[in-house]
């Protein structure tokens, strides 16, 4: 954690807007979110808090190989979930039991086409991307502001929380 509690701008960073000061900043925003909920928590109006994070980038996690019946299984089950929507806003003006069939050929239907558009798509990439990830934006920083008129208070329960 760095300490600065009268600065009107992070270092090389976003500017904050006029009459802000930074209270902390954090390598994490774990640790910054924790700051702010300690003072919420002893009454400070959080309103006036400001969380930037400073130096995004972001980070790609692969979680595995795609093969085509992959994607078609992905597909599928999208598929199946739109069409237990669609089968749900039917099923309203059904009656008696056939509710369940109006919602089971509407799953069916849909994971069947799902799975056709999930291979489809996955088949016209022609193996330029042949793997699946998760994207997040990370940054180096984050700086933790408060309006000027509530930055005493704010670094008196900074350091009573001693975040």
């Amino acid at each position: 954690m760095m300490n600065g509690p009268e600065f009107d701008a992070p270092s090389g960073g976003v500017p904050a807007q006029r009459g802000q000061r930074l209270v902390a900043s954090y390598s994490t925003y774990v640790e910054a979110q924790r700051l702010v909920d300690q003072m919420s928590d002893r009454g400070f109006p959080v309103e006036h808090v400001r969380i930037i994070g400073d130096g995004v980038r972001t980070v790609e996690q692969v979680t595995g190989r795609m093969t085509k019946g992959k994607a078609a299984l992905a597909g599928a089950g999208a598929g199946a979930w739109f069409g237990l929507f669609i089968g749900l806003l039917f099923g309203l003006f059904a009656v008696g039991p056939a509710w369940f069939w109006v919602i089971l050929v509407s799953v069916a239907i849909g994971a069947l086409w799902g799975g056709v558009f999930g291979f489809i798509a996955h088949w016209a990439t022609r193996g330029q991307r042949d793997f699946s990830s998760v994207q997040t934006l990370q940054a180096q920083r984050y700086d933790v502001y408060v309006d000027a008129t509530h930055a005493g208070q704010a670094e008196r329960l900074r350091q009573e929380a001693n975040l």
